[in-house]
């Protein structure tokens, strides 16, 4: 006689993370974790609860760009005139960890809120 066993309980730290769940609806696992992920959506009715969602949203974005309005010409004219010179800096090295990276992040601040005053100015 074959003995039915109730569905497998997962701690907290058993679940899909997130990430996991938003790589695994974008096709983005490889095989071997792909395959870990899918063995453990079968048994478990919360992490396919959370793909599924996952799906939806992607599905309902993808919807919504197919549907978006075009972007007016003065939009788009204003957004083209952002002086964006402000914001590149030549020469910056911004690897994380260097001592120039501090300096260039702080730079662009700077030059983010002079453009933002310069913004202000102009619309008086």
């Amino acid at each position: 006689m074959t003995m039915v066993q109730p569905p497998r309980r997962f701690g907290s730290t058993e679940h899909l993370a997130s990430e996991a769940v938003a790589a695994y609806v974008d096709g983005e696992l490889r095989m071997a974790p792909y395959l870990r992920a899918a063995q453990h959506l079968s048994e478990c009715p919360e992490c396919a609860a959370e793909v599924e969602a996952q799906q939806q949203a992607r599905r309902a974005l993808r919807a919504a760009a197919e549907n978006a309005p075009e972007m007016s010409s003065s939009l788009r004219g204003a957004l083209c005139s952002i002086p964006t010179h402000l914001f590149d800096i030549p020469g910056a090295d911004r690897t994380p960890g260097t001592a120039n990276a501090h300096d260039v992040d702080a730079a662009r601040s700077e030059a983010w809120f002079a453009a933002r005053r310069w913004a202000i100015r102009r619309r008086r």
